[in-house]
Order: C-alpha cells, then sequence, then structure tokens
C-alpha cells in the first residue's frame, strides 16, 4: 500500500493549515503556500497533525495519494525552515553577479547571460577567493526553486572531461578519460 500517504504530517509550532473546497493553505513564519487537491482526495487536520486519505485502492487513488501528501508535506517545510539550494560555477572566467532580481552570468559565451528570477526566490552570488563562485537561491517553494535551480544549471551543463559548467554543491560528477596521445 501507500506507506508515504498513510504518514500523518506533523506541523510545526506556528505553521497553521485550513482546507476549504479542496484548496490547502499553509501559513507560517516564512509566508502562505496554497495547492488544489483532487476532489477524491481527502485532506484532514486533526490538531497537530495532517491525515491525507483516498477512497478506494484504485491505481489512481493510490498514486493522488501519496502526490498530495508529498506536496502538503514540503509546503509544510517551505513554510516553517524554507528551501536553500547552492549552485557552484567550475571553470576559468567563469562569474556571477546579482543586480536586484537579475542574475547575470559570464559562462563563458560570446556574451553574458541574464537571466530573471521570480520575485518569491531570494538570489545572492558570491566569489571566495580562490574558490569557485556560488550562487545561492533560498525561498519557501520548493518546486520553484528546482526549478529556477534546474533552468541555470542548463545553462552551461557539466562536461565530463574537464568537469566544467554549473553544478550543485557537493554534487559529484563522473569524470572520463580523454583520448590518449598516439606517438
Amino acid at each position: 500500500m501507500s506507506r508515504i500517504g498513510k504518514k500523518p504530517i506533523d506541523l510545526p509550532a506556528g505553521v497553521t493549515v485550513t482546507v476549504e473546497k479542496g484548496l490547502v493553505t499553509v501559513k507560517g513564519s516564512k509566508g502562505t503556500l496554497t495547492q488544489q487537491v483532487d476532489p477524491d482526495i481527502t485532506v484532514k487536520v486533526e490538531g497537530n497533525t495532517v491525515l491525507v486519505e483516498r477512497p478506494t485502492d484504485q491505481k489512481r487513488h493510490r498514486a493522488l495519494h501519496g502526490l498530495y501528501r508529498s506536496l502538503i508535506n514540503n509546503m509544510v517545510i517551505g513554510v516553517s525552515t524554507g528551501y536553500k539550494v547552492d549552485l557552484e560555477l567550475v571553470g576559468v572566467g567563469y562569474k556571477a553577479s546579482v543586480q536586484g532580481q537579475v542574475l547575470e552570468l559570464s559562462l563563458g559565451y560570446s556574451h553574458n547571460i541574464y537571466l530573471g528570477v521570480p520575485k518569491e526566490i531570494s538570489i545572492a552570488a558570491e566569489t571566495p577567493k580562490g574558490k569557485n563562485p556560488t550562487v545561492t537561491l533560498q525561498g519557501n517553494d520548493k518546486q520553484l526553486i528546482g526549478q529556477v535551480a534546474a533552468k541555470i544549471r542548463s545553462l552551461r551543463k557539466v562536461e565530463p572531461y574537464k568537469g566544467k559548467g554549473i553544478r550543485f554543491v557537493g554534487e559529484v560528477v563522473r569524470r572520463k578519460a580523454g583520448k590518449t596521445a598516439a606517438k
């Protein structure tokens, strides 16, 4: 059965969940998030826990059961502690800077790349001396942060020979051996 869907969601102090006509609203210290829930799935708030229940064992209901439980859990974590993603720019001459909500990247192309970031996400770029530049994304919406991080990564994917590109901090890249020189 659905182990994820059956787990109750514990609410930390300061987080409130309300359910009205299939719309789940989660409020906390980091903001407010909403999620529309399928009419077949029921969400119950009992004290300090939230329970997600399904009507039958149909394949569709089982899939939605775990999905909505995970989405609501991510919303609770987002409004209480928030999410943070660090990206690292590996390559000679790669630079990052931020002006307002616009990220400027110099990634070895003939031009700089300017990327607008949604206002829900706070962005910072730093270049410590002797280390690779890093870009930090923070916010309360896990899906939105992941989408923006994936967009930034897609601008210069990590290549396997020298390891140059944009990667998550701590990500391990499998390296390939290059050609061996012929005599």
